[in-house]
């Protein structure tokens, strides 16, 4: 039976009053605690207040100051750059190699640098298909009938177009056409071999804008390059005449110091090979969490009288800017002035244009290559395992005695190549 009890219901939260209303707190009233009227500041009169001031308007100052000079900078920049009239010269797509615009140039001396490649004009080393040209380096062992045994020793390679020469060689000089390797002396065969195309005699310019659209190697010491040389030495031998290095790059990975996550631009110039004033005009350009072998870039350079800059995929990218002075000469800008050379006071080539830019006051030449080692300081010696000292007698048998450690780096297929998806080269002025 039920009993009804005089007792309220209970609930989670508590008993709940009989008449069914809980009583309304009271509001809590806000007291305000700001002091009012007049009071002493003594941390106001602290000199070390003022000076945290003072300390804060002065860098509020040179960031105004910095924000102005990158605005100038750029204004600056962007008025150099004028577009102008340009005429187009080349238009590539690479659809083949066509010989009215390109030739291979074989040598086995590495063209002054000591790389360790034979540049020729196989097809298994520049070739182009669906995805453009490709510049490819292979083992001279996998490629020709030369045997591992003969490259060290006992083996005679003449490309000269006199004797026994296969006549491919296009260098006059047979120092640069033929060798014999021999393993007493340390000379081998070039363990590897490449190729080299280039403009020369049949597309150039002087002052205008040239764009090569292009996705570099994979591989430890391969060193794919884009760029330009006179075509003619005017103002003398190499440097003197000048050279204009677009777009440089080293296959090792990106912890080795500059690369193939990095872009290099250079112009080489000065009177003499001893003077060369590189070290004054260059610049790098380094991507983040990528590389140049992981897709295609655009690698550019404007070039006037007046000014010459390299770019990364858009000119407001730029790598390395130089401008001409109106007054101070190359000659001027790279203190050569008195300069001794072999104990001969070295003589100014290029006093007789009126020209402050000079040597890049005449037209130059295109050339795309990839090159396998060197021996004139691109790699560094004695650091991330180079297995080779420039200069050494026995550089290039010590660097193919490595192949073990670095053949296995080079990227699959054509990803151990350049790959080449177009050129073009505008000259300044109307066509």
């Amino acid at each position: 039976m039920a009993i009804e009890s005089d007792r309220a219901p209970s609930t989670n939260f508590g008993s709940v009053p009989s008449s069914g209303l809980a009583p309304r707190k009271q509001r809590h009233t806000f007291k305000s605690y700001r002091l009012r009227g007049e009071y002493h500041q003594p941390w106001a009169e602290d000199k070390r207040l003022k000076r945290t001031k003072y300390g804060n308007m002065i860098v509020w100052v040179f960031i105004a100051l910095s924000l102005c000079v990158c605005a100038y900078l750029s204004y600056d920049g962007a008025k150099a750059a004028k577009d102008g009239d340009y005429c187009l010269e080349l238009d590539e797509n690479f659809k083949n190699i066509d010989p009215a615009t390109w030739s291979h140039e074989v040598q086995i001396a590495g063209f002054g640098t000591g790389a360790f490649d034979w540049t020729t004009s196989d097809e298994r080393n520049a070739f182009t298909d669906a995805d453009g040209l490709h510049i490819v380096p292979t083992l001279t062992t996998e490629t020709t009938g030369i045997t591992e045994e003969q490259v060290f020793n006992g083996y005679t390679l003449n490309l000269t177009k006199t004797g026994q020469g296969d006549g491919s060689c296009t260098s006059p000089d047979y120092k640069q056409c033929s060798i014999r390797s021999n393993v007493t002396t340390g000379i081998i065969v070039p363990p590897v071999r490449s190729a080299r195309l280039s403009t020369k005699g049949k597309k150039g310019i002087k002052y205008g804008r040239v764009e090569v659209v292009a996705k570099m190697p994979k591989g430890d010491w391969l060193w794919p390059a884009i760029w330009m040389m006179p075509e003619e030495s005017k103002y003398g031998e190499w440097p003197a005449s000048g050279e204009i290095d677009i777009a440089e790059f080293r296959g090792n990975e990106w912890q080795y110091p500059i690369g193939r996550d990095a872009m290099t631009s250079t112009l080489h110039w000065g009177p003499t090979s001893k003077l060369n004033a590189y070290w004054m005009t260059y610049g790098h350009k380094f991507l983040r969490r990528t590389d140049f072998a992981q897709g295609f870039h655009t690698f550019g350079l404007q070039w006037s009288k007046d000014y010459l800059y390299t770019y990364l995929d858009s000119r407001l990218k730029q790598v390395f800017y130089m401008k001409f002075g109106n007054t101070d000469t190359m000659w001027q800008r790279g203190h050569f002035e008195g300069a001794v050379v072999n104990e001969s006071v070295v003589e100014n080539p290029w006093s007789k244009t009126g020209n402050t830019n000079t040597p890049f006051d005449e037209k130059f030449y295109l050339i795309l290559n990839v090159a396998v080692g060197s021996n004139n300081g691109w790699f560094y010696d004695g650091k991330f395992d180079k297995p080779w000292v420039d200069n050494g007698a026995t550089a290039a048998s010590d660097f193919y005695k490595a192949k073990d450690k670095w053949l296995p780096t080079w990227g699959t297929g054509n990803e151990r190549g350049m790959t080449v998806k177009s050129v073009k080269m505008w000259r300044e002025g109307l066509c």
